[in-house]
Order: C-alpha cells, then structure tokens, then sequence
C-alpha cells in the first residue's frame, strides 16, 4: 500500500495537488494566449479573460470542496481525540468556523473575477487568506496543546514554520500592494494586465506579484502537514433499510430495521 492510500491521506494530498494544478494550468493558458506576462503576474490576472477564466473557476470551485471536507475530518479527528478537553474543544469549533470561511472565500474568488467585480474578488481574497491565516494559527496552536500526548513536536514546528511563512508574505503584499496603488505610479492599475521592466511601479507590482504566489503556495503546504495525521483515520459508511419496499411508508427505527450494509470502507 502507498503512503497516499493509507487512511484519507489521498484528501488533503488532493487537495494541494488539485488546487496547484488549478494556478499553473490556468498560467500556462493564459502564457500562451499572450493574456498575461510571463514573469510572475498575480494569479487572478490568469484567470481574468477566457478560456482561462473557466478552467480557473471550475477548478478552485473542486478546491472549495476538498477544502471544505479536509478541514471536517480534522476537526471530527480532534474531536474524538480529545473529548474532555473544553479549551481544545473551543479552539478546534472555531478553526472549523474559519476553514469555512475561507474555503467560501475561494468560491467568491472562482466566480467573482478580478476584472468584473474587483471590491467582491478583493473580499474573498480577504477571506481566502486571510481569515485562513488564522485557520493556520489556530491549528498550530491545537498543534502545540495537543504534544506531546497527541502531537509529535516536528508537527507543531512544521505548521509554525509555515504559518510564518504565511504571515511573513502576507505583510510583504500589503506593503507592496499600498505602495503600488497609492496614485504616485499612476490610475486604475488594478486592470493592467501588461508590465514593461522601465515602467515606474514595476519593481512594487514584482514584489506584490511574488508575494501573492508565495502566500498561495504556504497556504496549500499547511495543509501537506496533515498527512500523517490523517493516515490514521479511516471512514465509513452505514446504510440501513427501513422497509421491504421502495414504496413502504418509512418505519421507526427498531428491531425490525435491517442492516444492509455494515461498514463500507471508502
């Protein structure tokens, strides 16, 4: 058996793959219809004009998905690991709360594309890295409570590290974002899709540009450090009948329901 075929290992392991391929296929499209510039554009710049624009949208509404369920079995897994623990308990309901609100930020960035509705597409950003920076926090901080009983300490110092990793180019981007678009390198630049190295505001719009792909690519690497863990788990399903018929009204649930399948391991 592969190291990705134990437990649910294959979902955030989908997740990051997925979610990668999203960004680069939908660069390379947009590189080779001459849509965008080849030396590091924002990333929502490839995903502003079609075809690309829809393989953009399609594939972060799957991450949304993925996203959605990693973060679910992690929080079920820390639940069931620590049931009498009210801190941890508290921690691991709000980092769900805001892996959602995250993942709801990405739906908003698949759908609400920079150049149509650019305050929606700011907002979701926002959300998508944002609030999932604090996910990353609270996470690391779970991380931290739970060694060495639950947690080995190269997990916490892993997440830490890319939890910095995060912060470090998040403040790069807001710096360099504020910088570029204060009015001194010109107007609406938020559209302009083409850069000359001589233009004034080309070295700001470089560092925003690095920094928002460095951001993306931290955010999807936390979630490699679930691996392990999730190796561990394993779901499934039961499924009972309630009547003989398809066309029974359903019975209450008693001696009389039968099992048909116990367990059914996915």
């Amino acid at each position: 058996m592969w190291w990705f075929q134990q437990g649910l290992s294959f979902l955030p392991v989908a997740l990051v793959v997925w979610s990668a391929a999203s960004f680069v296929f939908s660069y390379i499209t947009a590189i080779v219809l001459h849509h965008v510039d080849p030396l590091v554009p924002y990333i929502s710049d490839t995903g502003t004009i079609p075809p690309e624009r829809c393989l953009f949208g399609i594939m972060l509404n799957v991450s949304t998905f993925l996203g959605m369920a990693t973060m679910y079995i992690r929080y079920k897994q820390v639940y069931s690991l620590s049931p009498e623990k009210p801190k941890i308990l508290w921690l691991n309901k709000l980092g769900l709360t805001l892996g959602w609100m995250s993942c709801f930020g990405l739906c908003i960035i698949a759908n609400f594309q920079k150049c149509i509705l650019y305050y929606i597409h700011v907002l979701g950003a926002c959300l998508t890295f944002g609030v999932g920076t604090i996910y990353m926090l609270v996470q690391t901080v779970l991380s931290y409570l739970m060694q060495p009983e639950l947690h080995s300490k190269d997990i916490f110092w892993a997440r830490l590290a890319v939890l910095l990793w995060s912060c470090s180019s998040i403040l790069s981007m807001f710096v360099s974002s504020v910088v570029l678009y204060s009015g001194l390198y010109g107007q609406n630049l938020v559209q302009k899709l083409h850069w000359d190295p001589q233009e004034r505001g080309y070295i700001p719009h470089i560092i925003s540009t690095v920094s928002e792909w460095s951001l993306a690519f931290s955010f999807l690497s936390f979630f490699l450090t679930y691996i392990r863990d999730f190796q561990k788990i394993s779901l499934r399903a039961v499924v009972t009948l309630q009547g003989q018929t398809l066309h029974e009204s359903p019975r209450s649930f008693g001696a009389e329901e039968q099992a048909l399948l116990v367990a059914g391991s996915i």
